[in-house]
């Protein structure tokens, strides 16, 4: 018997300058975070063999796209014709109050299979990173949401513009990805053997 690996996308948030650039807060970019903390979620799916794992930013300097929209068309279309079974987006939020901070996602509907992924997710990030836990919103309208065919959830990590949220994403990239496979183990009810 074939057991099919489940196909993971994971979209790192944001072009690397220019053209669907992220975030900045305390001289730290959003897509230098959300690059690095794709990477490592793409190594530790690829050492489980119950996973397949695609990034849409295989390189620091991957840009995709010539507008915003197209950047994330790019990374939709990529998804959708692997195909992907779930689609995870990375980002760190952005305020103007310095003091709002914590870990949350976004999917398009509640009680969809997102919207539980999503919960997973973000519990275990928060277990392991002490970020605080803010919750799963929907928002159908985001472009990466409503165009994929494939459950989709995006993540913000936490928040770039709260100075201990940025530390905690420069300091321990490693377990907010390691959060984010555990999450989807949980969700899948798989052990975790890594």
């Amino acid at each position: 018997m074939i057991i099919l690996a489940i196909q993971i996308y994971i979209d790192q948030g944001h072009n690397p300058e220019g053209i669907n650039a992220g975030a900045e807060g305390f001289g730290v970019r959003e897509q230098d975070i959300t690059y690095q903390v794709g990477k490592y979620l793409f190594d530790i799916l690829s050492e489980d063999y119950r996973f397949d794992a695609k990034l849409s930013r295989p390189t620091r300097q991957t840009t995709l796209g010539y507008s915003n929209t197209s950047s994330l068309r790019e990374r939709v279309n990529q998804a959708n014709s692997w195909p992907a079974d779930y689609f995870i987006s990375i980002h760190t939020n952005a305020s103007e109050n310095p003091d709002i901070n914590g870990t949350e996602a976004y999917v398009s509907s509640i009680y969809s299979v997102a919207w539980y992924l999503a919960q997973n997710i973000v519990s275990e990030i928060v277990r392991r990173t002490s970020t605080k836990y803010n919750g799963v919103f929907t928002n159908p309208s985001l472009y990466v949401l409503k165009n994929t065919t494939m459950p989709a959830v995006l993540v913000e990590l936490a928040y770039i513009t709260n100075y201990e949220d940025n530390q905690r994403m420069l300091d321990e990239p490693y377990q907010f990805a390691y959060g984010i496979y555990v999450g989807i183990l949980n969700y899948l009810n798989l052990p975790q053997i890594l």
